[in-house]
């Protein structure tokens, strides 16, 4: 089975809003991409709670100074396509209040005819969380499965009615519905975030992991699903990768998954395929300067792929 293949769309610094979505994402649908993605970062503190990814004394990377919001990036896109879907990996669920959200991904999925995949997850971001103001950090699990929730309800049948903690919804009817059902995908690297992807999602976004940890964390969402009555093959593995090509190779002692020479990301992208991954989405948009040098160098790459049978 051919790998299917996403493209992040320019959402950082470099990149004129009112220009490069619209160019990368017809250049990547022409290319042969079969998505194209987005991803949400909201604010850049000066003195962050914590480090990148939660991390203790790790610096965010300067490209989240400026982070184009993700819904819109994704209508711009819809606007300029027709065949690509359209992905969040992801939205950070508990930056949005449910009802609003799962009304605007309904909207563009009806407008982009059937197009969107709803990439959520809870983030790692504390500031992000005190920013937005919409749930406390410790309540991010708590609000994501209702958010899963208030989707279900607002996409499904009318009347629609829900009450939970953050969200009531007296009988009424609520459009425009989606075209198809939308596929949920979500971010876990373990534990509860895990179990929940194997309970309610239909897809898992994991993110930069090299083949043999994908096999790892495919194995343990294997047994969660076998403990909820599914089967491994119910759920989709989109795989998001920040890809960083060098001229020549780099030494493998050290060398950070989907970096170095074409042939040692190639070989990175097999690995990923034969761990189980179905798709994977590409991310070259940090070491690029602008929009046409995006599509070049994801054209050059796709070829690259193609070419080498995966």
């Amino acid at each position: 089975m051919t790998l299917r293949l996403g493209l992040g769309l320019p959402q950082m610094p470099q990149y004129d809003p009112a220009h490069a979505v619209r160019y990368v994402a017809r250049a990547a649908e022409e290319t042969g991409f079969d998505s194209v993605w987005v991803f949400e970062r909201t604010v850049f503190p000066r003195e962050p709670l914590e480090g990148l990814y939660g991390m203790p004394g790790v610096p965010w990377p300067g490209v989240y100074r400026h982070c184009a919001d993700p819904l819109v990036t994704l209508a711009l896109a819809a606007a300029v396509t027709d065949r690509v879907r359209l992905g969040s990996s992801v939205l950070v669920s508990g930056l949005h209040a449910p009802f609003p959200l799962a009304r605007t991904l309904a909207t563009l999925d009806a407008a982009s005819g059937g197009r969107v995949v709803a990439g959520l997850g809870t983030g790692w971001s504390r500031d992000e969380y005190r920013a937005a103001g919409v749930t406390a950090y410790a309540d991010r699990g708590a609000q994501l499965d209702e958010l899963l929730d208030v989707c279900a309800a607002v996409w499904g049948p009318d009347p629609v009615a829900y009450r939970g903690r953050w969200t009531e919804i007296a009988p009424a009817a609520v459009g425009p519905k989606p075209a198809r059902p939308v596929p949920v995908y979500l971010a876990a690297g373990g534990g509860r975030a895990l179990d929940r992807v194997a309970r309610r999602a239909d897809g898992w976004l994991p993110a930069q992991l090299a083949g043999p940890r994908l096999a790892s964390g495919l194995r343990r969402l294997a047994e969660a699903a076998e403990r909820h009555g599914r089967a491994a093959g119910d759920l989709d593995v989109s795989l998001r990768v920040g890809v960083e090509l060098t001229r020549g190779p780099l030494p493998e002692a050290g060398r950070r998954p989907y970096s170095g020479s074409p042939e040692q990301v190639l070989a990175d992208l097999a690995g990923a395929a034969e761990a189980g991954a179905g798709e994977v989405l590409v991310d070259l948009q940090t070491h690029c300067r602008d929009g046409k040098e995006l599509a070049d160098r994801a054209a050059e790459l796709y070829g690259r792929i193609r070419s080498a049978g995966l």
